[in-house]
């Protein structure tokens, strides 16, 4: 459609010379030209082939670049030039009147440029989605209409157990305490505790309830990271990425293919798809930390019962906010780390060794003896997370809940 092309076009600099390509040394003169060339077909109004091949030899090339080494040892430029890719392959893709594949094509390729590129151009793959979500939605295409098969398949429904807590050993509860109670009494000494009646105000409950159907309206076509597996330390444990429709087809509606649990865990969620952001508010309780409200990472969680995070502590206090679900958590403190047998590998030296639930006490035998907290989260609770605190969760049904990481 014309109107889509010259709504994509007025989201650019308004002239070549408004775009920068700046780069150093790091990143290959011939990446360059060909960025620059890209850029310059793009305002030359040059149509066609040469463009969108340009843009794929960029990604291509960049992906190489991305997926060598650690992530954190990535440079920066390299993250540019893949979101550049990105920009040029979804314009390249949206010169002719585009078809409901190429949309959805399009979608996923600035997708691909939030997850693993870097923010360019003020955001403007963000804005670029945001254009062709609109387009979908106009075109009715967006949804794959999983809401109809909700109501035809059962979601999976596995026999979880429901743990009994022992009153001596629950996680206290309060509502609403002040500022000043909170960090008097929680905060300074760190001390576990779940917050009642502190988020009921959020749209999530009121205004837009978060659903499978809803997430499915506001993100459905979103390509997302998913965690394949029960928990994250069993082999068989590994990650895709799959739009949010394929997830909940794949792995909350029944499904019989053996493909057993999946886990939506990603801190992007939010920046993706504000309008799920905009469903929520960072609690008034992290003022009280050093920070300002951009520290804060937001996390989302989303799956079905029987998903694990084993005993592992977070470097930063945590606000774990219920919203769908109910979740078991047990917690134990940091100075009982020697007794919880911690991973001696640097990359899971955060992470206990002991199936939490089903101990091996032969191996681990000072695990019985160690004292807990335990809970089941409820919608509406916020269960506050000491920094370092060692906590255990398993989702009793399909769940959706969003953590705050603080300092």
């Amino acid at each position: 459609m014309a109107e889509l092309r010259s709504t994509i076009i007025s989201a650019l600099p308004q002239s070549e010379a408004d775009f920068p390509l700046e780069f150093s040394d790091k990143v290959e003169s011939s990446v360059v030209d060909l960025l620059k060339r890209s850029r310059q077909q793009l305002y030359s109004g040059t149509k066609g082939f040469l463009s969108g091949q340009n843009a794929q030899i960029i990604l291509d090339f960049t992906w190489e670049k991305l997926n060598t080494g650690t992530w954190r040892d990535v440079a920066k430029e390299w993250r540019h030039v893949y979101s550049y890719g990105c920009l040029f392959k979804v314009a390249s893709l949206c010169l002719e009147d585009p078809s409901p594949t190429i949309i959805q094509e399009a979608i996923r390729t600035c997708d691909m440029g939030l997850l693993m590129g870097s923010a360019i151009l003020d955001n403007i793959l963000q804005r670029f989605v945001n254009i062709l979500q609109n387009e979908a939605r106009k075109r009715h295409f967006i949804e794959e209409d999983l809401s109809k098969q909700v109501i035809t398949k059962k979601m999976k429904s596995e026999c979880l157990s429901m743990p009994l807590v022992k009153p001596t050993m629950a996680v206290p509860r309060r509502h609403c305490p002040s500022l000043e109670s909170f960090n008097t009494n929680y905060l300074l000494p760190q001390a576990p505790v779940i917050l009642e009646g502190t988020i009921d105000h959020w749209p999530a409950f009121k205004d837009q309830p978060w659903s499978i159907e809803y997430l499915q309206t506001v993100a459905g076509c979103r390509t997302v990271p998913v965690e394949v597996g029960s928990r994250y330390t069993d082999e068989e444990w590994s990650q895709k990425l799959l739009t949010v429709n394929q997830f909940i087809e794949q792995y909350i509606l029944v499904k019989d293919d053996g493909k057993g649990l999946g886990y939506l865990a990603q801190h992007q969620l939010f920046e993706q798809v504000p309008e799920l952001k905009k469903d929520i508010r960072i609690p008034d309780y992290c003022s009280l930390g050093e920070g300002d409200e951009d520290d804060i990472t937001i996390n989302a969680w989303f799956g079905p019962g029987g998903t694990v995070s084993p005993l592992h502590q977070d470097p930063q206090q945590n606000f774990l906010a219920q919203v769908v679900g109910r979740k078991y958590i047990r917690l134990y403190s940091p100075e009982h780390t020697d007794k919880l047998y911690p991973h001696e590998s640097p990359l899971l030296h955060n992470t206990s060794q002991v199936d939490v639930e089903n101990p091996d006490m032969r191996q681990f035998p000072e695990f019985s003896k160690t004292p807990y907290l335990e809970c089941i989260l409820q919608p509406g609770d916020v269960l506050f997370i000491p920094v370092k605190y060692w906590h255990y969760v398993r989702s009793l049904e399909l769940s959706f809940s969003v953590s705050f990481w603080w300092s």
